[in-house]
């Protein structure tokens, strides 16, 4: 992100002297390191002279060389890996080739990826690309830990305590994948500048077997942290990061579903934070679930949704799926959420099933006489959904029996199968179109690729995040917001909509192009902005004559703002 004038040159200026003056030479800090894209001069001027090969490459040839070798890795998780050592040592090139290979590259520094990374973190591991902070050991001491980052000043945080990664569970520090992974697409998708970007894993211990007996495992091999003891670590976290960056947004990820209730809901009004598992996702499906029903021209007043899966990321898109249908219906909070069904591991979730529900379920608990039942089969043909959301992080579970009977009720069904990583989805793009004979709207949460179907070809979509957290996060600091507000999240989530075009739209394509990330990113964060001006949580001296130019200008874009 741009600084203030002169404000990056005179820190860039302070940090190239104490590299020049002491013992760690500048080809060693990978904020400030170009390796051979630095001149003949400028060589002699930094000390630099013998450090690096002769030639004096540009960024592209540089970059040209990486996807050279990634390449020639037959494995993803070995490009994964030679992703992670080159931004340690050249931020600026790991970007320019992300930016540019983002198609390509998206499946590699996140899912389904970087579950494989997550899941052989310790193994994998050759230096530190964020903080890691111990709930057991450094307590107490967060706020001065801050003090060591190399920045003087951060944007953004992504934290996570490896309580539920992905659909993989409890991985303890192994989580540090997923903070770097969402810490690279705030980058390379909304222009943060990576010196004040920050991916921090809190260690509060791992309930899975495999960790504590792993010997290369990174964290402390005790039991998981829970209840008022895991808050404490959180809300110390937390309250340190607001008293040493007042303006910096902390994204919550992957956290056990209770936990990232009660840790949103503890700390949404005191602090700029929003979790993206229930709110970005929440926001990215809502608007797969707008453009949907726009191919359907199903009215929203008379929508019905079936959410197989009551976790956090389930809760949170339903809870915007009703947010939605209240604002745009104009009906009540109680007739919106009618709309909604929600399916756990019991069955549907009703007043009357005779359990104690979780405190995230309770709004979604019918109470109009609805049945008890247990099979998703007859559920679909009880509600008769014009959408089906699989957030059950439980695998293939929409067979075809479920399929056929959601077409029954709707000609152009959304059968959105959106656990993560690809192996954990609820369905094959493949499977989705020939039981629906075509007919289904399919989007997933990992990438699936093309289907052939009696002479048509059919483009998967991908609801993911990335279409949502960069802007958000983005427009958010960039008015210096005081807090992430729902109606901010569903501006995000209109603003994406609108970005896929009325032709695309015809041919049932409800996403647009990951290549024109930046671009979406532009128009969510200055949608995001303007959202926070007009309910009056911005701290912006004044608003922006135009709000998109204004976010514009703050991107930071590999190979710019060094030169």
């Amino acid at each position: 992100m741009a600084d203030g004038p002169g404000e990056g040159a005179a820190r860039t200026a302070s940090m190239v002297a104490c590299d020049q003056n002491g013992s760690a030479p500048l080809i060693w800090n990978p904020v400030l390191n170009r390796g051979t894209r630095f001149s003949r001069n400028e060589r002699l001027v930094k000390n630099l002279l013998g450090l690096i090969p002769p030639a004096v490459e540009s960024l592209e040839l540089q970059a040209e060389r990486v996807m050279s070798q990634l390449r020639e890795a037959s494995k993803d998780i070995d490009k994964y890996t030679i992703l992670n050592d080159l931004a340690t040592a050249n931020l600026s090139l790991f970007y320019k080739v992300l930016v540019d290979n983002l198609v390509d590259l998206l499946p590699i520094v996140y899912t389904p990826t970087v579950g494989q990374g997550c899941m052989e973190y310790g193994r994998l591991f050759r230096s530190p690309l964020g903080m890691y902070f111990s709930g057991f050991d450094d307590k107490g001491r967060f706020r001065e830990m801050l003090d060591n980052w190399y920045s003087d000043e951060v944007d953004i945080i992504v934290v996570t305590d490896g309580g539920r990664i992905l659909g993989l569970g409890d991985l303890g520090t192994n989580g540090m994948g997923i903070s770097v992974g969402k810490i690279s697409l705030y980058v390379a998708g909304a222009g943060f500048h990576p010196e004040r970007a920050l991916p921090v894993t809190l260690d509060c211990g791992t309930d899975r077997k495999e960790m504590l007996e792993d010997k290369f495992y990174l964290g402390k091999k005790v039991p998981r942290l829970r209840g008022d003891a895991h808050m404490e670590v959180v809300e110390e976290f937390c309250l340190a990061v607001k008293e040493k960056w007042p303006n910096c947004l902390v994204q919550f990820e992957d956290f056990q579903t209770e936990r990232a209730f009660a840790i949103l809901d503890r700390m949404r009004d005191r602090m700029l934070c929003f979790n993206d598992d229930i709110q970005g996702t929440g926001a990215v499906v809502l608007s797969g679930f707008i453009n949907g029903m726009r191919v359907q021209k199903t009215d929203l007043s008379d929508a019905r949704v079936v959410f197989y899966g009551a976790g956090s990321s389930a809760c949170g898109v339903a809870g915007m799926i009703a947010k939605l249908i209240e604002t745009e219906a104009k009906v009540s909070s109680q007739e919106a959420f009618k709309a909604v069904y929600l399916v756990d591991s019991k069955g549907l979730i009703t007043n009357t099933r005779g359990d104690k529900l979780a405190p995230h379920k309770v709004p979604f608990a019918r109470t109009d006489g609805t049945p008890n039942m247990t099979s998703l089969v007859d559920i679909i043909a009880h509600v008769k959904p014009h959408a089906l959301f699989g957030l059950s992080g439980s695998g293939p579970s929409f067979d075809k029996g479920v399929i056929e009977e959601v077409c029954k009720y709707c000609a152009r069904p959304l059968i959105f199968p959106l656990s993560n990583p690809t192996s954990k989805a609820e369905i094959t793009a493949e499977n989705a179109i020939h039981w629906s004979k075509g007919k289904a709207i399919f989007a997933a949460g990992s990438p699936f690729p093309e289907v052939e179907y009696e002479g048509k070809t059919y483009k998967p979509g991908q609801a993911n995040n990335v279409f949502i957290f960069p802007g958000v996060g983005f427009g958010a600091v960039n008015v210096k917001a005081t807090k992430v507000t729902d109606e901010m999240l569903v501006a995000a989530a209109k603003a994406l909509a609108k970005s896929v075009f009325p032709e695309e739209l015809e041919r049932g394509q409800i996403y647009p192009e990951i290549q024109d990330l930046r671009k979406i990113c532009v128009k969510i964060a200055a949608e995001v902005g303007k959202c926070a001006m007009e309910q009056g949580v911005a701290r912006l001296d004044r608003k922006p004559f135009n709000m998109a130019a204004h976010m514009l200008s703050r991107m930071w874009t590999a190979g710019v703002d060094d030169e």
